[in-house]
């Protein structure tokens, strides 16, 4: 299995709704993109420093189903977005048993 961790940090004048909007447009692509085992989306409650404001964990069987997320229309459009409104993006992608 591939686990696929992404995380963003806000501009200071991303909106509230601008967040909302993403977060819920991340979460409606495990409904349109096939092969994901699991797939989580949600914005940080403690707030700290080394806090980022919204994490992604998904799981895919392999490669592959993660090549075919990545370029997936739906998946593009919504990066597009996270990267219009995110000082930072982060991500790490990992094996597991």
């Amino acid at each position: 299995m591939l686990t696929h961790i992404v995380c963003w940090k806000y501009k200071a004048e991303t909106s509230d709704a601008e967040r909302a909007e993403h977060v819920l447009k991340l979460r409606a692509l495990a409904n349109v993109i096939p092969n994901i085992l699991s797939f989580h989306v949600g914005r940080d409650v403690l707030h700290l420093e080394r806090s980022f404001d919204t994490g992604l964990v998904a799981v895919y069987p392999d490669r592959a189903a993660l090549d075919f997320y990545t370029v997936h229309p739906e998946h593009q459009a919504v990066a597009s977005l996270g990267k219009k409104i995110a000082e930072k993006v982060v991500s790490v992608d990992f094996l597991s048993d």
